[in-house]
C-alpha cells in the first residue's frame, strides 16, 4: 500500500506581495502569542488564509489546526475518552483541537459565522495561555499557547463587539486595483503552483532570516523595558480613540514591545538595552484600535506639514460678476458654479378693459 502524500509545504510568508500590515501583525503575534490573536477581515481572494498557513511554514515545528465551523465545544477543548472509560481503564481526558494547537497556530476560517460560544471559548484560551475542562466528572488543565488567525469577510456578516474586542489586533484588506501589483501578484502565485520546491529554494535564506529574528524578538521579550514616556502616549491614544476598559493599553504595550524586539533581533547579542520608543506605539496603534475605535480618527495638526499651495481661508478670487448683478443666496463659493445672473422680463399693455360688475363675477 503507497504511503500518503507528504502535505504541500504552504507559500512562503516573505514571498507575499504588499499586504504590510498583515504581514506585520503576524510577526507580532508570533514573537508575543499573549497579544491575543489577529483578525483578518477582508473580501475574497485576498491572501486572508494563504498568510495564515505561510505565518505557520515559517516556524519550526509549528502545528497549523483549522478549527470547523460545525465544531462540538468537546471537539474543541477536549472531553472525556469514552473508549478508554468502556475498556476499564479509568477516566482519562482526549484532548481537543485547542491542545493539538500548542505552540502552533489556531486559524479560524469565517469566524463571523462561528458559533459565539465557542469564540468566547478560543479568545479566553489565547489570551490565558490555559485550557481548563471541568465536565464529566473530569478537571483537567493543558497548556494552550497558540497563535490564533481569525478570518471574516464583511459582506457576510459582522461580528459582535464584544467578540470584536478581544481580538488583539485587526488588520482590513481591500481589493488591490493597481495593475502593476496585480501582475505581480499573479506572476508570483504562478511560479509557486508550476515548481513548489524551486520557489520555496528560492526564498529559503529570507525565511531563514525571518525565522531567526522572531526567535531572537522571543528570547528578549522580557528584556524590554517601557518608559513613562510610551505608558504617556499609549495611554494619551486610547483616550483619544475613546476605547472601553483597559484592553486596549495592554495589548498596545505588548505589541510595541513585541515590534521593538522584532526590530532589534539582528543586533540582540550587541544591544546592551532594549526598549521601546514612541514609534513603536505609532506603528502599532492602528492595529490596535481599528476595532475599537468609538471616536473618528484624528491626527494631529502638528505632524501635518504645513500645505502651501492652498489659499488663505479667507482669501477669495476676483469678482468677474457684472456690476449691479445680485450674488448667489447661497454664501458657500462653491454655489458660485453654473450660476447666471437673473434677466428682465418684457411686458406688454393691455387696452380695453372693462371692470365686471359685482353681479358677472
Amino acid at each position: 500500500m503507497p504511503e500518503p502524500a507528504a502535505p504541500a509545504a504552504p507559500f512562503p510568508l516573505t514571498a507575499l506581495v504588499g499586504q504590510s500590515s498583515l504581514r506585520e501583525a503576524l510577526l507580532l503575534v508570533a514573537v508575543d502569542p499573549s497579544i491575543g490573536g489577529v483578525l483578518v477581515s477582508g473580501p475574497r481572494g485576498t491572501a486572508k488564509s494563504t498568510a495564515a498557513r505561510s505565518l505557520a511554514g515559517l516556524l519550526p515545528d509549528c502545528p497549523f489546526v483549522t478549527l470547523p465551523l460545525g465544531a462540538s465545544e468537546e471537539r474543541l477543548i477536549g472531553a472525556l475518552d469514552i473508549d478508554e472509560a468502556l475498556r476499564g481503564g479509568g477516566v482519562k481526558f482526549s484532548p481537543g483541537l485547542l491542545a493539538r494547537a500548542h505552540r502552533g497556530v489556531l486559524y479560524v476560517d469565517e469566524v463571523n459565522l462561528l458559533a459565539d460560544s465557542l469564540v468566547d471559548v478560543v479568545l479566553d484560551v489565547a489570551a490565558s495561555g490555559i485550557n481548563v475542562v471541568e465536565r464529566d466528572g473530569v478537571s483537567h488543565r493543558h497548556a494552550a499557547r497558540f497563535m490564533l488567525v481569525g478570518t471574516m469577510n464583511p459582506e457576510e456578516g459582522e461580528l459582535r463587539p464584544q467578540l470584536l474586542d478581544r481580538f488583539g489586533l485587526m488588520v482590513a484588506l481591500e481589493n488591490c486595483f493597481d495593475p502593476q501589483v496585480r501582475q505581480q501578484i499573479v506572476r508570483t502565485r504562478m511560479a509557486f503552483d508550476l515548481d513548489p520546491v524551486a520557489f520555496h529554494e528560492r526564498y529559503a535564506q529570507a525565511q531563514a532570516q525571518q525565522r531567526q529574528r522572531i526567535l531572537d524578538a522571543r528570547a528578549a521579550l522580557s528584556t524590554v523595558e517601557i518608559d513613562d514616556d510610551v505608558h504617556d502616549a499609549v495611554s494619551a491614544l486610547c483616550i483619544d480613540a475613546q476605547v472601553d476598559g483597559m484592553r486596549a493599553d495592554l495589548i498596545m504595550l505588548r505589541a510595541a514591545r513585541a515590534l521593538a524586539a522584532l526590530e532589534a533581533s539582528p543586533s540582540l547579542p550587541s544591544s546592551p538595552k532594549l526598549s521601546v520608543a514612541r514609534r513603536h506605539v505609532e506603528r502599532v496603534a492602528d492595529l490596535v484600535l481599528r476595532h475599537r475605535r468609538r471616536a473618528p480618527a484624528t491626527v494631529s495638526s502638528a505632524t501635518l506639514p504645513p500645505d502651501t499651495d492652498s489659499p488663505a481661508p479667507h482669501a477669495r478670487e476676483p469678482d468677474s460678476r457684472p456690476s449691479g448683478s445680485a450674488a448667489p443666496p447661497c454664501g458657500d463659493d462653491a454655489c458660485d458654479w453654473g450660476y447666471l445672473p437673473p434677466e428682465a422680463t418684457g411686458t406688454t399693455r393691455v387696452k380695453g378693459v372693462v371692470a365686471l360688475t359685482s353681479k358677472k363675477r
